[in-house]
């Protein structure tokens, strides 16, 4: 993909756009941004589960009547 002389002239060119002091704030913009997102996939995996689960008890609770 890319090989060091490109990432050392990405870096150099990222460096003269943002400055020294402005890296660490993306970059923490950036990590929070990831956090998020981790979290809110988790969650929407969880409700997915939950929804299965219910699904999957209802039908077998629907199988029990019918049978009575």
């Amino acid at each position: 993909m890319f090989g060091a002389t490109e990432w050392i002239v990405i870096a150099l060119v990222v460096l003269l756009l943002f400055g020294a002091k402005k890296i660490p704030e993306l970059a923490r913009g950036l990590g929070q941004g990831i956090s998020e997102f981790r979290n809110a996939s988790s969650e929407i995996r969880k409700e997915l589960e939950k929804g299965a689960e219910d699904t999957q008890k209802n039908s077998e609770k629907s199988k029990d009547e019918a049978v009575k």
